[in-house]
């Protein structure tokens, strides 16, 4: 089973500017939940025992709310003092509290819901079974996107991802991803992106996705953020 997960929280939200300027991101309300809150509970809901949050731009902010906000889980916190990590990097960072357990990584620009809980007990289900799954990821069709600016990330069959037919790509990533420790051994940069070992897992077959049902809600743009709020019925 898994119990532990990452959620990246160190970015500088450019373009979410004017709104980033003095709030971090991961703080931006939907309804009466952050965005930081509501994947927090998101996690709280499928039986994660303890999350890590890294942090950098504003992070301090990050710190003192979740510090007031006394969730009910075990929440570790991460200061990337010097720069930021990027996603790979920053796993690599915490790995120490992952050891060699499974562990999820998640986006909080995605809007998480209960309707996402079962596709991630889907996903868990595929990693823990396939035995060749170094990363299972949740991925959504280009149609299911709010935000229609999305040119796609990765084809997907079998359950099998990969970036056959570049030109059209017609699946993007939830920000929702199964991983195991080991995809780090020999990989030595600090700063880095996960795309980087997803392209190697890639070449090997050892990618894994399953496709979301739901309707894709990602803050990506100041526009979009408002839009969604609109689309939402949120004031």
């Amino acid at each position: 089973m898994v119990k532990r997960a990452m959620i990246f929280a160190a970015g500088f939200g450019k373009r979410i500017n004017p709104l980033t300027l003095k709030k971090p991101k991961p703080l931006l309300k939907i309804g009466k939940e952050t965005l930081l809150s509501n994947t927090i509970k998101f996690l709280e809901s499928f039986g994660i025992e303890l999350i890590v949050i890294n942090v950098h731009y504003l992070g301090e902010q990050i710190i003192e709310y979740i510090n007031r906000k006394k969730f009910d889980v075990d929440i570790k916190i991460i200061k990337e003092k010097d720069q930021i990590l990027d996603t790979g990097g920053a796993i690599s960072n915490a790995i120490k509290y992952f050891s060699k357990d499974p562990f999820l990584t998640i986006n909080p620009d995605t809007i998480w819901s209960k309707d996402y809980l079962n596709e991630l007990k889907l996903m868990e289900k595929i990693f823990l079974e396939n035995k060749k799954s170094k990363s299972t990821l949740l991925l959504a069709k280009k149609r299911k996107s709010f935000d229609k600016a999305f040119t796609g990330d990765f084809n997907l069959k079998n359950n099998i991802i990969s970036k056959e037919n570049k030109n059209h790509l017609k699946y993007i990533y939830t920000g929702l991803q199964i991983t195991k420790s080991e995809i780090l051994l020999n990989f030595n940069k600090r700063v880095f992106s996960i795309n980087e070992i997803w392209n190697q897992l890639i070449a090997k077959n050892q990618l894994f996705g399953i496709e979301s049902k739901n309707e894709f809600f990602h803050v990506s743009t100041l526009e979009i953020y408002k839009n969604l709020l609109k689309k939402l019925n949120i004031k």
